[in-house]
Formats: structure tokens, C-alpha cells, sequence
């Protein structure tokens, strides 16, 4: 008996399944920790740049207000406000439509990689008992 069984014994081969298992569950777990730090990284930008966006266009609204409260005043003050209203509101837009894309979720959504990695864990188990069965 000079095959795998002769080096250690059921016990040996038992005690090396369940470590692997543990590996396999262990590189599990990082990549799912990995990614749920980018879901939170991701998350805080697009809720930063909506606070942008708000208090932006909040801005714009005040500028707009100002700039119809100037129109019966003389001068180049009139113009200045419109310019500044323009630009607040055109921040606040863009500012929002960021937030909005970075809120959607990537190619297959979040955990994806981890998704991955265990639907080819799960086909790797029934090709490697697909066989078994055959005989």
C-alpha cells in the first residue's frame, strides 16, 4: 500500500477535506469583506455628492428668488445674479445625476465577484460527483 491512503489514513484525508473547506470559506469571506468595503465606499460618495447636489440647487432656488426680487432694480447686478443662478443650478444638476449613476450597481450588481466565485465552487462539486454517478 504505497498509495494516499497508506500515508495517513481516513482521518489524515478527512482532517485535509475539512481544513480545505475552511480555506475555501476562509477566501470566501475576504473577497466578501472586499467588496462590501466598496459598497460602503461607493455608497458614501453618492450620498456626499447629493448633499452637493442639494445644497447647490437649495442655492440656485435663493439666487432665483433674488434674481426675480432684482429685475425691477437698474444696473449689472441683474445679469450677475442670472449668471450665478445659472451656474449654482447647473452644479446641482450634475451634482445629482453623479450621485444617481453611482448609486446604480455595477456589472451583476453588488457581490458579484463573490456571487462568482461560489456558482463556480458549486459547479466544480457537481462535475467532481457527476462521475461518481456514471459508474
Amino acid at each position: 500500500m504505497t498509495g494516499p491512503a497508506a500515508s495517513g489514513g481516513l482521518f489524515h484525508s478527512l482532517r485535509r477535506l475539512v481544513g480545505t473547506g475552511v480555506e475555501i470559506l476562509q477566501v470566501r469571506l475576504e473577497l466578501f469583506a472586499s467588496e462590501l468595503e466598496q459598497e460602503k465606499l461607493r455608497l458614501f460618495d453618492a450620498l456626499l455628492l447629493a448633499a452637493i447636489g442639494l445644497v447647490l440647487a437649495a442655492l440656485a432656488l435663493v439666487l432665483a428668488i433674488g434674481f426675480v426680487v432684482l429685475l425691477f432694480q437698474e444696473g449689472y447686478r441683474l445679469p450677475a445674479v442670472g449668471v450665478l443662478t445659472l451656474l449654482f443650478g447647473g452644479g446641482g444638476w450634475w451634482s445629482l445625476s453623479r450621485a444617481r449613476e453611482r448609486l446604480r450597481a455595477g456589472d451583476g450588481g453588488p457581490f458579484a465577484l463573490t456571487l462568482g466565485e461560489l456558482r463556480r465552487d458549486r459547479e466544480g462539486l457537481a462535475a467532481a460527483e457527476s462521475p461518481r454517478e456514471e459508474r
